[in-house]
């Protein structure tokens, strides 16, 4: 996969009947070879989504989010989503019933959330083992306790609303290598520097450099997963030298890239 290629994405281009319902959300362990999809669909319960080997892209209305095995993504109930895997990926799925207690995390918006080892050992217990009801519930229960600890993790991109902003953040996706600046990218998209930058503090809640940076470890993260090493990612990605990609990697993910890409594609034991 080149550095890109994870671009702003037409998401609103089916309506509602043409998503597919699977109405319960399920709690199970799937394995995917990389490259492969689940399309788009919702639940009527809210799910948690983690892949214990590889790393889970998630595209949702409200943009774009990344599951690897050391971060999950909550997926609030009646929100389509759609998934693409890269590397091979032990994929587990939680679901969470809507109706009577309140939720997890956030009812409305999709979050990424820090898996330390209790919950990863949690949620692959609770998803690939068969267990008596009883000791469901006794995980479960753990695993709500914890997860009212958890961290907020920074890993995804928001799906832009206003067209300017939404092809301004597609012509930097397509190339991460170009070194734009607002300025050229607002006579790009048609509109002031001073307009382009108020869009992605509104919307974004950042600044262009900022997002530029999370657009880019966002695929350094997913090219990694497949193999690309160190060097040709920070290159492909737009980073002047390696060094300063794994600086950079490194304070945003909580991990060197190296580190990261050999834990990607190991499994967690069973």
């Amino acid at each position: 996969m080149g550095a890109g290629t994870l671009g702003a994405l037409p998401v609103f281009c089916l309506s509602m009947s043409q998503i597919r319902h699977s109405p319960v959300a399920p709690t199970t362990t799937r394995l995917l070879g990389g490259g492969a999809t689940i399309d788009r669909h919702r639940h009527d319960d809210h799910q948690l989504i983690y892949v214990s080997a590889g790393v889970l892209a998630i595209t949702t209305e409200h943009g774009s989010w990344i599951a690897s095995n050391d971060r999950a993504v909550w997926i609030p109930a009646h929100t389509w989503h759609e998934h693409r895997f890269y590397g091979q990926s032990r994929f587990h799925t939680v679901g969470f019933s809507a109706h009577g207690r309140p939720p997890l995390l956030d009812a409305e918006n999709p979050t990424v959330i820090a898996v330390d080892p209790l919950v990863r050992e949690l949620l692959i217990a609770l998803t690939g083992t068969a267990l008596t009801q009883i000791e469901i519930r006794h995980i479960e229960a753990v695993l709500r306790d914890r997860m009212r600890r958890v961290t907020a993790q920074p890993v995804a991109l928001p799906a832009a609303r206003d067209q300017r902003l939404a092809d301004a953040c597609r012509t930097v996706e397509e190339d991460l290598h170009q070194p734009w600046t607002l300025t050229q990218l607002a006579e790009r998209v048609h509109t002031s520097e001073r307009t382009l930058s108020r869009l992605y503090r509104d919307e974004f809640g950042t600044t262009f450099p900022q997002w530029r940076t999370r657009v880019r470890i966002f695929t350094a993260m997913v090219m990694l997963a497949e193999g690309a090493t160190v060097t040709d990612t920070a290159h492909a990605c737009g980073w002047a030298t390696t060094s300063a990609f794994v600086q950079t990697f490194a304070h945003t993910v909580g991990m060197t890239p190296g580190t990261y890409r050999a834990g990607v594609g190991k499994p967690q034991q069973d």
